[in-house]
């Protein structure tokens, strides 16, 4: 399977880090084989080669910030933009790992749809494209006779996605409710040690949980963009932020956090999902309810059904490795199909 990805960040390189440590064993367990043809950065460069990039030393210049320091060989071109890699590379999957533009999903909504025409499969990470251009994608997936997967845009290689649409098949789910991001129950779980608000922030940037502008999840817009994802994977709704009820952590104090634990609960800021509507609001559950209990950086989510009432899914919601493994097993996903060389 040959694969190009648009973006090599923190996620792409660390799927490129497992189809390198992993070859072998995917090999052995299921016949897979990937070999990456492109890589489309923002700032660093792009690189193409139709008969594949050597995955070590694509990861080393990486490191080194410029992948001008990738060493030049026969049949390399550098400096193809994402549109001419989307349309022009010899990958058989595109794979959409850039930064998430949650106001109009551009330009990985075009990129995708550029990919679908040429004959590509589509993997995605990028909540952007999903949030604005669902139904737009699977139309041209479908059109194209083609994959469109996004097992990672959600709860990172956790799979909640996988979860609801294959492995509960048959049943009829109702709702899904749960703690979609990992920085803001890291906080919540920091301020119930004691720390302010502003102090957990701090501790959260430090350690790399949350961006230097945290916006994005301590008012909810993350979880309401995962959100959203899941919508239209359980419902096939496409739900549009302007309908939703969106609230995040940033107005809690200690002291709210200090009343639910005396009440015998804890904050915790939920996702919900059912086929009217979705939400994002801070709740004080009880310390009895399975997602009161996860900590830290985990996320967790519930899935309500009528064969098997409540199924709770626990597990990491970020990390380079971790989203990597949801890109990999949406591609052995394809393989399985046998829709890629």
């Amino acid at each position: 399977m040959k694969i190009a990805l648009i973006g090599f960040g923190v996620v792409g390189q660390g799927l490129a880090q497992i189809l390198l440590d992993k070859a072998d064993d995917l090999q052995a367990r299921y016949g897979f084989e990937a070999q990456i043809v492109a890589v489309a950065t923002r700032s660093r460069g792009s690189l193409m080669h139709p008969s594949g990039l050597d995955t070590a030393a694509l990861l080393a210049a990486a490191g080194s910030g410029d992948l001008a320091k990738y060493s030049d060989q026969p049949g390399l071109a550098r400096g193809a933009s994402a549109m001419t890699i989307a349309r022009e590379s010899a990958a058989d999957v595109l794979i959409e790992v850039s930064p998430s533009n949650l106001t109009d999903g551009q330009p990985a909504i075009e990129l995708c749809e550029a990919a679908f025409t040429s004959g590509k499969h589509v993997v995605l990470a990028n909540k952007g494209a999903l949030l604005h251009g669902y139904a737009r994608l699977n139309a041209a997936a479908r059109a194209a006779g083609k994959h469109l997967l996004f097992e990672a845009s959600v709860m990172a290689g956790t799979p909640s996605l996988r979860l609801g649409m294959q492995a509960l098949a048959g049943c009829t789910i109702t709702q899904a409710r749960g703690i979609v991001n990992g920085t803001t129950n890291y906080i919540l779980t920091q301020m119930e040690g004691g720390l302010s608000y502003a102090d957990a922030l701090a501790d959260a940037q430090r350690l790399g949980y949350a961006e230097t502008d945290p916006t994005a999840d301590v008012e909810g817009w993350d979880a309401a963009a995962k959100a959203v994802i899941l919508g239209a994977a359980l419902f096939g709704k496409q739900f549009a932020f302007a309908d939703m009820s969106v609230r995040g952590i940033s107005q809690l104090t200690p002291a709210d956090i200090s009343a639910a634990a005396a009440a015998g609960e804890r904050w915790k800021l939920i996702a919900e999902v059912t086929p009217a509507g979705a939400s994002v609001a801070p709740m004080r559950l009880p310390i009895t309810h399975p997602l009161s209990g996860v900590a830290g950086a985990t996320n967790a989510l519930t899935i309500t059904t009528d064969l098997l009432g409540d199924v709770t899914l626990i597990g990491k919601g970020a990390g380079g490795i971790q989203t990597g493994f949801g890109l990999l097993s949406d591609l052995l996903e394809i393989h399985r199909t046998g829709q890629a060389r």
